[in-house]
């Protein structure tokens, strides 16, 4: 039997719910497959703040570094804005993504069949489906650059990218598409911006050793209209930390809520940090109606990446597919008059389909 040791943050609002549901899923996964999941749960965002006065504690992240792979649930709420900006619990996820060295971000955005309807798009729009992933750089950008305010209130943030840090991130993208239908879709700002220039360039260096992929070069702006005019065209979206942040979120959509798109955050080792793309929906906290989708779909993207165990995670997604086709809706999801499950319902649904 394969044991397998996971930090389990599950953070604030509708976290804790979605993690349970996908707890419940891959204990079931176990279950059939004969493995041992063991869970080490730790404190991240506003649930650390309150117990701990930081919003990523020390014994988080030495907790993450001891384990085979992390979950992550959602951070944030109106509850922690006083905090000093560095105290913030948004400020966690980017302390844990550094300690942890993990520097690609892995979005996928797939239009289940049973929720074509859910699509704000025209059918014409999607006639050729939604199949892509998003691969975001996570380490670099404006996020991650010198900030500071004039004395007059003008502010600043520096944009930067290294070519190292661009190579890496486009090798991995290549890879994955490699993995998919060999396309790989660019995406930048290099009419206007130098950082866009380094990263074109090093994308164009980095793609000749890809002979069999197919590459192409998007502006951001382009490539955000296309993505609601032609999105099955996409199929490997490549870019930065901030485009790949927007550009992710708008995908979500089209997919009909963003409560069903996983993601994962990758490194050098086998080690990734998985979680839903969606934020802490403090609103509907504790009401059991979120959909824990999203986080189920993100412990499939862990079996796949970081254990190698993709039969499982098929495992995973044909059962979220089945649970869909089967009419079962949580109420982001739900049409008009339509039955609506619970989160816990939901989780439960897809166990048992496992």
């Amino acid at each position: 039997m394969a044991k397998y040791n996971i930090a389990v943050m599950k953070g604030d609002g509708i976290g804790p719910e979605i993690v349970d549901e996908a707890l419940k899923v891959l204990d079931a996964v176990g279950e059939k497959f004969g493995h041992e999941f063991v869970y080490n749960e730790v404190l991240i965002g506003g649930a650390a703040i309150d117990a701990t006065g930081e919003c990523l504690p020390r014994a988080t992240v030495d907790a993450c570094m001891a384990s085979d792979s992390v979950i992550l649930g959602a951070v944030g709420g109106p509850k922690w804005d006083s905090q000093p900006p560095a105290n913030r619990p948004e400020k966690a996820l980017l302390g844990i993504r550094k300690a942890l060295g993990l520097f690609a971000n892995l979005r996928p955005a797939t239009l289940y069949a049973p929720l074509a309807d859910a699509c704000p798009l025209k059918p014409e729009r999607i006639k050729d489906g939604l199949d892509l992933v998003v691969v975001r750089e996570l380490t670099g950008d404006v996020y991650f650059g010198e900030k500071h305010r004039d004395e007059d209130g003008t502010g600043h943030d520096d944009m930067n990218y290294s070519v190292a840090e661009v190579e890496r991130i486009a090798h991995r993208a290549f890879q994955m598409a490699r993995q998919r239908r060999n396309h790989v879709t660019s995406v930048d700002k290099a009419n206007v911006l130098e950082t866009s220039r380094v990263w074109r360039e090093t994308v164009e260096r980095i793609a000749a050793e890809y002979p069999d992929v197919t590459v192409d070069y998007m502006y951001v702006d382009n490539a955000s209209m296309q993505l609601v005019t032609n999105p099955g065209q996409f199929d490997v979206i490549l870019t930065g930390n901030l485009f790949g942040d927007i550009l992710s979120d708008e995908a979500s959509c089209i997919t009909g809520s963003i409560g069903m798109l996983p993601s994962a955050s990758l490194g050098e080792t086998s080690r990734g940090m998985y979680e839903p793309i969606h934020g802490s929906a403090p609103d509907i906290a504790g009401q059991n109606v979120a959909n824990p989708i999203a986080t189920i779909l993100s412990v499939a993207m862990m079996l796949r990446y970081s254990f190698d165990l993709a039969t499982e995670a098929d495992a995973i997604e044909t059962a979220v597919n089945s649970v869909l086709e089967a009419g079962h809706r949580t109420g982001d999801i739900a049409k008009p008059g339509e039955k609506r499950v619970t989160c816990s319902d939901m989780g439960t649904l897809i166990a048992q389909a496992i």
